[in-house]
């Protein structure tokens, strides 16, 4: 089974698989890493975070330390190729999960069991506690809200960081058409100095936008955890998305970043539109010795960003 999710002429289609079009960790590949780092022991686990990170991030516990590994490695196969993530460890994995393979197998070997394993077929988990929101489309078919989140954060910042000319990526087609005309930008930053800006019009918010990469020549690494990316649809039709990261210049570490997205979906064409951004930025300068110990999270709840765009949404 699968849908097509469109954002202004880009289509994506979502399978049950959970695939992933962009590179990086897809979400079964993180959750299998994850099991598999927790098997390390957390000297092990410290030393490939300050690899992974090339001592950008300070990790203070074994859940810090492997949230920074999955967030930054750039695939499954050189995270698994890691001198410290040993064959013992992977072995043991590949046993836990009922994978009969050879005690005598070689690392590379069991490496490629692995990846083939988290590209296989999906066994379907229990439901979890946290709320799955879906809608039912013109045709009967429910929309999973949270993996369109997902998709949706996948496609706006790989097209984002595009138009940075140090990206090294084909620049993709940046503009307001992949706005409401009547869309607002909201961005706050505190960094060497303090501000507040709010920008009108589609236009205008494509434009601060772009100016922050390709101007400014900024990345924006979003963590494309399934957990850490949260989507629910509003009482007013609108899909709001949070989601957390870092922000990079030059391979610097420059401070990290809270973004919330409220999508509309049009009319006509069925593609999906920003109509709301509120984007929030904390430089390194400005993060206390407490804030220092924690990755970028989405520090709003289930409930508040049902309201997030309430009272916008009436006006």
């Amino acid at each position: 089974m699968s849908c097509l999710v469109s954002f202004s002429g880009l289509s994506v289609v979502v399978t049950e698989k959970g695939e992933r079009a962009m590179a990086g960790l897809s979400v079964r590949e993180k959750e299998g890493c994850r099991r598999l780092l927790e098997g390390l022991e957390i000297s092990e686990l410290f030393s490939v975070a300050e690899t992974v990170t090339n001592r950008l991030i300070n990790v203070y516990s074994r859940e810090e330390a492997i949230d920074a590994i999955l967030v930054y490695s750039k695939d499954a196969t050189e995270l698994l190729k890691r001198r410290k993530v040993n064959r013992d460890a992977i072995f043991k994995y590949l046993a836990a999960e009922k994978l009969a393979v050879p005690p005598s197998t070689e690392k590379s070997q069991l490496i490629q069991y692995a990846i083939n394993h988290w590209a296989g077929p999906k066994v379907h988990k229990a439901s979890t506690p946290e709320k799955k929101v879906e809608e039912e489309k013109p045709n009967g078919e429910p929309i999973d809200f949270k993996l369109l989140g997902e998709k949706f954060c996948e496609w706006f910042y790989f097209l984002l960081n595009s138009q940075n000319p140090f990206f090294g990526q084909v620049k993709g087609e940046w503009g307001p058409q992949h706005f409401w005309e009547n869309a607002t930008l909201r961005f706050a930053y505190k960094a060497a100095e303090q501000a507040t800006e709010e920008h009108k019009g589609a236009q205008m918010a494509s434009l601060r936008l772009l100016a922050l990469t390709r101007d400014e020549r900024l990345i924006f690494s979003h963590n494309s955890d399934s957990g850490e990316i949260k989507c629910v649809s509003s009482p007013h039709g609108l899909v709001v998305v949070a989601v957390a990261g870092t922000i990079h210049r030059d391979g610097a570490c420059l401070g990290i970043f809270e973004q919330i997205f409220g999508l509309v979906r049009c009319p006509i064409g069925k593609n999906w539109k920003i109509k709301y951004v509120d984007l929030k930025v904390l430089g390194q300068d400005s993060l206390n010795s407490g804030q220092k110990k924690c990755l970028p999270s989405v520090t709003y709840q289930t409930k508040e960003l049902e309201l997030y765009y309430s009272d916008s949404a009436t006006s």
